[in-house]
């Protein structure tokens, strides 16, 4: 069994999510976590895992097969990947659909200098429900793909939320609109705009003497994240969302309504969906499977950057492809 050595910079909820995934698979080693903060104020859960600070990445690219990369989509990750995948073999789970073309013009460019693999945008979405659209699409051509997102905690909008002047914390939620949901999975395939699909609801601490009119302008009118949706502004205290808005669940469901037939007579409907009781443990286990299929490619001498669309379903995996032949397929 070939041991991956991860590393991982960021340690918010996704970058212990990463944590743990590594512990469930026995050829994922966590070797190193990279910080922003004090070095010493960061505690991983295996004394053998070394901390190191931010700064000091480069000193390190021989010491990691693969670095995760665990920092937000708004303002993180767009300097960081193409930054680290010069150095690394990198995973990040850059999630602003609109941009995605742009981020992975960039990490390739940047990734085939270094001589490197990239994968972005892993996750569950995009990701996991990245490939439940195109193998639908690909078997009911004539259809429509529905994505709902929800009820749950957005960890990308709530951090975008947080990066506004004035927000001391804040979570947001995306609540998919049920009538809409009902149409889609009777087999209707209704027209419907990113308004008419979901609404967004944000729970916000404000710091004190913060202009509580400006955070929720900024909040409603930020493009890629709210200024599509109907979009609420609930200012409530620290200990309001410490209380009632501890946990971080997601999901959702990938629909694909299509007909078949000489007339379109049959119609059928296909359905993938997630319920999930920790958001960041759940894309976190995402990427410790992309970070294994990273190694494989690297070591096959690929370069440049992937997403879930360009890996085998096998290099996710660490069972052998005589096991899976035998056992899933």
């Amino acid at each position: 069994m070939v041991k991956t050595r991860i590393g991982i910079l960021g340690y918010g909820n996704l970058g212990r999510g990463v944590e743990l995934a590594c512990r469930q698979n026995d050829d994922l080693e966590l070797v190193a976590l990279f910080t922003r903060r004090d070095p010493a104020s960061v505690h991983p859960l295996a004394d053998s895992v070394t901390v190191y600070a931010a700064d000091d990445l480069a000193a390190h690219a021989d010491d990691v097969d693969v670095l995760v990369l665990c920092g937000g989509s708004a303002n993180d990750l767009p300097e960081q990947t193409p930054a680290c995948a010069q150095l690394f073999t990198v995973v990040d789970s850059f999630d602003t659909h609109a941009n995605i073309p742009a981020h992975f013009a960039q990490v390739d460019a940047a990734a085939r200098e270094g001589g490197q693999v990239a994968i972005i945008s892993a996750g569950w979405d995009p990701g996991m429900f990245s490939l439940a659209r195109l193998y639908a699409g690909c078997i009911l051509p004539e259809g429509g793909d529905y994505t709902f997102w929800g009820r749950g905690v957005s960890q990308g909008h709530s951090d975008a939320i947080r990066r506004i002047p004035g927000v001391a914390d804040a979570r947001q939620y995306t609540v998919p609109v049920p009538e809409a949901l009902e149409a889609v999975r009777s087999g209707q395939m209704p027209e419907l705009s990113t308004r008419q699909k979901h609404t967004r609801e944000c729970y916000v601490v404000a710091e004190e003497g913060a202009d509580l009119a400006a955070i929720e302008r900024a909040i409603v009118t930020m493009p890629n994240y709210f200024d599509e949706y109907d979009t609420t502004v609930t200012f409530i205290s620290q200990e309001e969302l410490d209380r009632d808005h501890a946990g971080i669940p997601h999901g959702g469901s990938v629909i694909r309504s299509g007909v078949t037939g000489e007339q379109g007579e049959h119609r059928h409907v296909v359905e993938y969906s997630l319920k999930l009781d920790s958001n960041p443990e759940f894309t976190g286990s995402v990427l410790a499977a992309c970070a294994r299929a990273a190694h494989r490619l690297a070591r096959e001498g690929q370069t440049g950057c992937k997403t879930l669309f360009d890996i085998p379903p096998a290099y996710l995996s660490p069972r052998s492809a005589e096991d899976l032949r035998a056992h899933l397929l």
